[in-house]
């Protein structure tokens, strides 16, 4: 019987329309002995061991390297809860024949959403302000509007658009920079495409949604920082290593911008003496914004239905990442 491994901490030993669909189509299900593996943080002869049970993989945010792929005779596919990849080496996937798979559709409101709660708890100051009544102060410093401000999206896919749909809502002005834009969605929503110069020089608020790679590690540094207004949020729900970490902690030190929610960083979990820890006009949280309930039901389902149907000799349309491989790959 084939196996797949489940390892995601919020759906371990979880049963639910995932298992029924991987037990249905005949897999075993297992998970792994060590209950934050889910998080990187083993070293590689840990993390063959857990994987090296597994057919098919539904992953969280573990590490798989060509090394560790290359130990891995068995596996076929690996199905990542959520729309990000970078933690998979999906050419040296390619190599080895094993097909890559993502969560398209069900993840994406949900990170939105969370982009959202960040953008209000700073704007608010709803984290100082609880801590401050729960001290026994009563201050009555102003807070921020949401309604009238400029809000930048940086990538303009699905999350984007929900964040932008959201944000139209709210009565925001949007703008937007994406490499390949979706003028339709533009031109429905009337949002303003521009370029990254400009979209830092213009919003009041900075939210990143594109996805992690060559061109965009780093891109939001100590130069964009300069561009934007002193009264400028910056959220980052998308993955830390877009965001220049040190410059950022500069910028929010020197008042450079006026403050931050992140719910990702460059080093997941951060370290205990991260400055950001220290710093009153950033909010923080567990790299969580698309992990809620109804997400991760969602992408459980959708990562249980992908590994289902190739089993099945099936194509999940619009949910392979390494395509290249549909005419060749069996299982």
């Amino acid at each position: 019987m084939p196996c797949v491994l489940i390892t995601p901490e919020e759906i371990l030993n979880v049963q639910g329309r995932h298992t029924d669909i991987l037990t249905e189509a005949g897999f075993d299900i297992v998970y792994p002995k060590n209950s934050e593996f889910t998080r990187g943080q083993c070293d590689e002869e840990e993390a063959v061991r857990e994987l090296s049970v597994a057919d098919a993989l539904i992953a969280g945010g573990e590490f798989v390297t060509e090394s560790i792929l290359k130990r891995l005779p068995r596996l076929r596919v690996i199905a990542r809860n959520g729309v990000g990849y970078d933690r998979v080496e999906v050419p040296a996937a390619t190599a080895q024949n094993v097909l890559v798979t993502i969560t398209p559709t069900a993840v994406h409101e949900a990170a939105a959403e969370h982009a959202l709660a960040l953008l209000f708890a700073v704007s608010k100051n709803i984290v100082r302000g609880d801590r401050a009544t729960r001290a026994g102060q009563w201050p009555r410093w102003l807070i921020e509007p949401i309604r009238g401000k400029t809000i930048g999206i940086l990538g303009l896919g699905r999350i984007g658009r929900s964040m932008a749909v959201r944000s139209k809502a709210l009565g925001m002005t949007v703008i937007a920079h994406d490499s390949f834009p979706d003028q339709a969605f533009a031109a429905e929503h009337n949002i303003e495409l521009v370029d990254f110069d400009t979209l830092a020089k213009r919003c009041d608020i900075l939210s990143v949604h594109c996805p992690k790679g060559d061109t965009t590690t780093g891109i939001v540094n100590r130069n964009v920082f300069a561009k934007m207004k002193p009264t400028s949020i910056l959220i980052n729900t998308a993955r830390g290593p877009i965001v220049n970490e040190q410059h950022l902690i500069e910028a929010l030190r020197d008042r450079t911008i006026m403050g931050a929610g992140l719910d990702v960083f460059e080093v997941e979990p951060p370290a205990k003496d991260n400055p950001l820890f220290e710093l009153d006009n950033v909010v923080l949280t567990p790299h969580k914004a698309g992990a809620d309930a109804l997400a991760m039901r969602d992408m459980a389902i959708e990562s249980a239905t992908c590994v289902a149907k190739l089993y099945r000799g099936e194509w999940p349309e619009g949910a392979v990442v390494n395509h290249e491989l549909r005419d060749t790959w069996k299982w």
